[in-house]
């Protein structure tokens, strides 16, 4: 099932996509997201209604280095354990939302990852359980004032801006994740291609580090890490992110006003 969150002609509503290309329509989900869904009746085609961020996220956890080029090209080795840095939810956008260049900042990096979407309270899961928390999976850009990243020698600053964490098109639930291609593009030209399969440490072992050290909630969204191939957006230039079995989260750069 491909869940989302869209603005309709009757407000926002959480709602269930069904159907590919012209002919995809969006059926309003009655309360949440989360378990089996009980729908509204009211429906919609998707060309007439607004994608947003496909979830209303606690807190927005985020996994560095986590592919061995990537951490080549930034110039460190590759860690031994997974390393955790949070953006806030404040920083979410959805799809076609514009990402805000900050005045501040002289170098904005694109990092096109796979999500983790949460669906149920938890603490201290197994990897082998890792599953049963599990929502779904969705595509997701870190959006990286990299020059201010290295300034502050810790990541909060530069990874925390509204607007740096684009998340979307919706939330992928009956997918493998073990194996995806992931694609960056930069006003069409690919700049990162990679594929989950190269990742250091697996879904199973994130969820299994995460919840040793914090409590997830239903909704909360865990990103796996970049591969290779970052770089620098500017205003006027639009990036696209596609996951394999998910979609495309595709969203323009503006300056700030």
């Amino acid at each position: 099932m491909r869940l989302g969150r869209v603005a309709s002609p009757d407000g926002v509503a959480f709602v269930s996509v069904e159907g590919d290309g012209g002919d995809a329509t969006v059926r309003e989900i009655a309360e949440h997201q989360f378990g089996t869904p009980t729908f509204t009746g009211r429906s919609w085609q998707l060309a007439d209604v607004r994608l947003l961020a496909p979830i209303l996220a606690s807190k927005v956890i985020c996994i560095g280095k986590n592919y061995a080029a990537h951490a080549a090209e930034m110039g460190g080795p590759a860690p031994a354990d997974p390393v955790i840095f949070m953006k806030p939810n404040t920083s979410i956008v959805g799809p076609n939302a514009p990402i805000i260049l900050p005045p501040s900042s002289s170098q904005v990096d694109y990092e096109g990852e796979l999500a983790i979407v949460i669906g149920r309270p938890c603490k201290d899961v197994p990897a082998a359980r890792a599953k049963d928390v599990i929502l779904g999976y969705t595509v997701a850009n870190d959006v990286t004032a990299r020059d201010q990243q290295r300034q502050d020698g810790q990541w909060t600053r530069a990874k925390g801006y509204d607007t740096f964490c684009p998340l979307g098109p919706w939330i992928e639930t009956a997918l493998d994740p073990s194996d995806l291609e992931i694609v960056t593009e930069l006003d069409g030209q690919v700049k990162q291609r990679s594929r989950t399969s190269l990742l250091l440490h697996d879904i199973p072992k994130l969820i299994e580090w995460v919840t040793t050290v914090m409590t997830l909630l239903p909704g909360d969204v865990i990103l796996t890490g970049t591969p290779e191939g970052v770089g620098p957006v500017q205003a006027g230039q639009t990036v696209s992110v596609t996951v394999e079995g998910i979609g495309t989260l595709t969203n323009p750069v503006a300056a700030k006003r």
